[in-house]
């Protein structure tokens, strides 16, 4: 019966789909490695926002979004990290809209 159990077990864990990466997490990740700090929590909040401002039409280009980014990260924050904040957001919670930092 343990032999039964055992590989039953076994079998789920084999089978089991691998563990997801917290975006969230590797978005943070990413953004430190800009030297963008900041709390993980609100980094991914204000990148989930931008996505969605492009998706709503709020924002209507890369550039506008690059803008609220900008507006939202810590003062003394370049224009270049602001958009490689826009990128990496993108990038995690948006990936469809990676074609608008592109285009004209």
């Amino acid at each position: 019966m343990v032999a039964i159990v055992t590989a039953g077990a076994a079998s789920a864990l084999v089978l089991a789909a691998p563990a997801q990466a917290d975006p969230d997490t590797a978005f943070a990740k990413e953004l430190q490695s800009y030297g963008i700090y900041g709390q993980k929590d609100y980094n991914a909040w204000i990148g989930k926002i931008a996505c969605k401002r492009l998706d709503r039409g709020v924002d209507v280009n890369a550039r506008d979004s690059a803008k609220f980014v900008s507006d939202q990260l810590q003062r003394g924050s370049s224009t270049e990290q602001a958009w490689q904040f826009l990128g990496a957001a993108m990038n995690y919670y948006c990936p469809d809209k990676r074609v608008l930092l592109t285009a004209q």
